[in-house]
């Protein structure tokens, strides 16, 4: 008889970490310059300040993704920019800090095949809708991708390890079943988590989801009914290339153009 010796479960778990993550390989500088543009102009308009962070899912694999090193988003460079597997393990570490919400970023990736861009902010009107039950729908149509009703994650429903932060994949994971087929969910008392399926059209409904909610929290402030975005009034933005170009002028020029 033939008898096999498997390692005690620790040391396996020990034996996998010490097993390499390939590289799905290089990627475009373009792809990288897009990246680092969205978390600059995020910050530009309020969205993003010293916490927050943009991930792409990697162009050459969908089981990976890109996101900074654990930096202010006003700061990123490409060097900063780390591949991570869906369990956000990190490929080339090198060193560097990693974010501790990672995590809610590789489960929106393998929650939502349709999504290859992502965005979590601390953006400052997301907490009183988050912590109100006040629901946060589209009142303008350049953010009629909320004209359903956007949900509310709740940390406690999974268990907290550091405070409010996500800092694990079962809590990420919550949190991805929250957004569902969404495009954003509100985090109780954190901030949001916003989708799309590409880098110019985050960084559209990042910055439209904060301006809706000061829009809609300024309605609600008349104390008069408010007319929602109906469901046939809703369309994807128009233009959102020139968009786009624009956003990204203004922030080379705040740089004084020292990035190309």
């Amino acid at each position: 008889m033939l008898f096999t010796s498997v390692p005690h479960p620790e040391l396996q778990v020990l034996l996998l970490a010490d097993i390499p993550i390939p590289t799905a390989g290089p990627v475009d500088a373009e792809i990288i310059d897009d990246l680092l543009t969205a978390s600059h102009i995020l910050v530009q308009h309020g969205v993003l300040d010293a916490w927050g962070h943009v991930s792409i899912r990697h162009p050459a694999n969908p089981e990976r993704y890109l996101l900074s090193c654990a930096r202010a988003p006003a700061l990123v460079s490409a060097d900063d920019i780390m591949e991570f597997d869906l369990d956000s393990n990190p490929v080339d570490q090198r060193g560097r800090r990693m974010f501790l919400e990672r995590f809610i970023h590789g489960q929106a990736y393998r929650a939502r095949k349709d999504v290859n861009a992502v965005v979590h902010s601390h953006s400052p009107t997301m907490i009183p809708f988050s912590v109100t039950g006040e629901p946060l729908k589209a009142i303008s149509h350049i953010a009629s991708f909320l004209v359903k009703e956007v949900p509310v994650w709740e940390i406690r429903d999974v268990g907290i390890t550091q405070g409010l932060l996500v800092t694990n994949n079962t809590q990420g994971q919550s949190l991805a079943m929250t957004l569902g087929d969404g495009p954003v969910a509100l985090m109780r008392g954190h901030g949001n988590l916003v989708v799309a399926s590409d880098i110019k059209r985050v960084v559209h409904r990042a910055l439209y989801t904060e301006t809706n909610a000061q829009q809609l929290a300024m309605a609600l402030s008349f104390k008069r009914p408010i007319t929602f975005i109906a469901p046939d009034e809703s369309q994807d933005p128009k233009r959102l290339d020139d968009a786009w170009e624009a956003w990204k002028s203004e922030v080379k020029k705040d740089a004084g153009g020292s990035r190309k």
